[in-house]
């Protein structure tokens, strides 16, 4: 008998649905089906100590700054060649955008702005008190999957395991970034890992299982308002027990495309893990464990002095921002020579995404990836501008290969990185028309909306 596909993964799906159905079962069936699928994935890419935005300028555009920014600068990218830190990313130029004159001056600027440079919220200077919900968390909450979303990073020190620093679910509710790529690994890929990786996702299976059914004994035997007060713990509990069935049900396809772990996982030298953490991260994506991935490059207050030795580097980055110079590079020199590692792990990224057919292109097709920094536009940033760089057009929704200044702060036409977070929700389905806090200083101007000048 001939195989059918379409009515064979009809029937597994069924079966893997009596528990929970797996984002990749859905993805498979209704490619057999021959419904057209439209995935959503975001990526932020937030590396620490700020970006210039003369860095991110392609030759042949003169830079400017908030104060001569009068009006709207569109410039197609076509006969431009990118400047050196964007140099990895020339090939993917027509899905490339770069905006500038972006404001957040909501937020508190210095070395970093935490969580509020993803949030676009207040915060008191150097503080960890999180006062909303980040554009990721946002973006997780309303995509949803196996991880709404995961975290990836790096720290200068080398024991932590995980740190908050850039992502938050709500007030006061951070997200976890971790900072340990072996540690990682056994997180998300558990399941096929070996050895005492493969021990622990196990142990941690058994306990579940355990707990279950003392969790439901409990449940029974409280009423009124006790039994609402534990229905939020019963939640939480169940979206752990059902997180490790789906990717128990999805084994295969985590053995197929997850990474494998080398000497890189376990090193002390921080281009080895931020490496490591971007293959995490694109395997995530690639096996639909995710649609919302972070990847922190030492972001947060506590971290943003990092030294990157794996790029023959004995200066670190709070002296680099201070204009120090190194074995005859300056301090330009030296940040354009870290941020252009940064983009030649975007741009494997990129080629990973790209080898992956889905529908009638591929993942990177689906995927927006947005890279800026959490010290806006210096090392002492004032958050005047913003500066960021855009890759994908989300399946054509957004109008690429262009360079893209807005008139700056308190001009008219002005934007904000609010209204940035606002166009990629609205991307995602959305219907939100605000993010974060309003600019007081910007009370005259309408701030709600996306950028309509990047939607095509």
């Amino acid at each position: 008998m001939l195989f059918n596909r379409r009515e064979s993964l009809k029937a597994l799906g069924l079966s893997a649905g009596a528990t929970f159905l797996s984002p990749i079962m859905s993805k498979l069936q209704a490619q057999a089906s021959g419904r057209p699928m439209a995935p959503k994935r975001f990526v932020f890419v937030v590396e620490s100590n700020g970006l210039p935005h003369e860095q991110i300028t392609p030759a042949g555009i003169t830079p400017r700054n908030y104060q001569r920014a009068t009006d709207l600068l569109d410039v197609s990218l076509a006969d431009k060649a990118l400047p050196f830190s964007l140099e990895p990313i020339q090939r993917w130029k027509n899905k490339v955008t770069i905006v500038q004159r972006l404001s957040g001056r909501v937020c508190p600027g210095g070395h970093s702005n935490n969580f509020s440079a993803l949030g676009s919220f207040q915060m008191v200077r150097e503080s960890q008190t999180i006062a909303g919900e980040t554009i990721d968390g946002a973006l997780a909450k309303h995509l949803g999957g196996i991880f709404p979303h995961i975290g990836l990073g790096i720290s200068k020190h080398l024991d932590n395991n995980a740190i908050y620093n850039i992502s938050a679910w709500g007030p006061n509710r951070g997200i976890p970034t971790m900072c340990k790529p072996d540690q990682a690994y056994r997180t998300l890929f558990g399941s096929i890992a070996e050895g005492s990786g493969q021990q622990e996702f196990a142990a941690r299976n058994h306990l579940l299982d355990f707990m279950r059914a003392e969790v439901r004994t409990a449940e029974r035997t409280l009423a009124g308002p006790e039994r609402e007060q534990f229905g939020a713990y019963l939640e939480t509990f169940e979206t752990l027990r059902n997180r490790q069935s789906r990717l128990n049900e999805i084994r295969h396809t985590l053995r197929a495309n997850g990474p494998v772990v080398t000497d890189k996982y376990r090193s002390a030298v921080e281009t080895d893990r931020l490496d490591a953490q971007f293959d995490l991260g694109a395997a995530a994506l690639i096996c639909g464990l995710t649609n919302v991935l972070t990847l922190s490059s030492a972001a947060g207050s506590q971290d943003f002095d990092i030294t990157f030795r794996g790029l023959g580097l004995n200066i670190d980055k709070h002296s680099i921002g201070h204009g120090g110079s190194y074995q005859g590079r300056t301090w330009s020199e030296l940040s354009s020579m870290i941020r252009r590692y940064h983009f030649d792990l975007i741009a494997g990224l990129m080629r990973k995404l790209e080898a992956v057919r889905e529908g009638n292109g591929t993942m990177l097709d689906n995927t927006v990836i947005l890279y800026l920094s959490d010290g806006a536009e210096g090392h002492h940033s004032r958050c005047w501008e913003w500066p960021m760089v855009m890759i994908g057009n989300m399946g054509g929704r957004l109008r690429t290969g262009r360079y893209v200044d807005y008139p700056g702060h308190g001009q008219r036409g002005h934007r904000t990185t609010a209204n940035m977070y606002v166009t990629l929700l609205n991307l995602a389905g959305s219907q939100q028309e605000s993010f974060g806090m309003a600019d007081p200083a910007l009370r005259d101007f309408d701030q709600h909306g996306p950028l309509s000048e990047l939607l095509a």
